[in-house]
């Protein structure tokens, strides 16, 4: 799943400025549903990484059991960081 299908997945539109914030906090919540129910790491990284650049994403001992998905995860932050 791609960026802008996950977007229209959880919001509706692929367009976020489009979104009025009501919905913007549904589609934050749907997304944390899912994050919590999925036993697949590629698409919980998917997830998490998707609500850390929206601003919402849990602490990462929360979502991640594995130390290696973890440090992905700090990887990701860093390299977000320096965007």
């Amino acid at each position: 799943m791609n960026f802008d299908d996950q977007i229209r997945r959880y919001f509706g539109t692929s367009n976020l400025e489009e979104v009025a914030p009501a919905a913007f906090e549904a589609g934050i919540e749907h997304m944390l549903v899912d994050l919590g129910l999925t036993k697949d790491a590629g698409e919980r990284f998917a997830l998490w990484a998707l609500l850390h650049t929206l601003g919402a994403s849990p602490d990462l001992d929360a979502v991640f059991e594995d130390p290696q998905e973890r440090e992905a995860a700090r990887n990701f932050m860093d390299l977000m960081q320096d965007l």
